[in-house]
């Protein structure tokens, strides 16, 4: 299963939410303004590297640069809309709203 993330961790709990129910090893994509998870010394940095532990994360290019991000959390994997269908065709997705 995918599960995507489109909310900041620092307006919603989706992302602490996930953490709960996903099943480890199970791939999480940032995406929209879920990408601010992935942002190193960000409030989030913490949660996001306890994701890190026990998933995969992946955070979508152009979202990124859309919101000007460039420092991320050692870990999370950036892709571009090529790897973000790879992963679908790999993966029921779950979008985490």
């Amino acid at each position: 299963m995918l599960y995507t993330i489109n909310k900041s961790p620092l307006m919603f709990s989706n992302l602490r939410s996930v953490l709960r129910i996903a099943p480890a090893g199970e791939p999480i994509l940032l995406y929209e303004d879920g990408v601010y998870a992935a942002v190193a010394g960000a409030v989030s940095e913490t949660l996001t590297k306890q994701v890190l532990a026990q998933h995969p994360v992946y955070a979508l290019k152009a979202d990124l640069e859309a919101r000007g991000l460039a420092a991320l959390v050692d870990g999370v994997e950036v892709i571009d809309y090529d790897g973000f269908v790879a992963l679908v065709e790999q993966h029921d997705v779950a979008p985490w709203l």
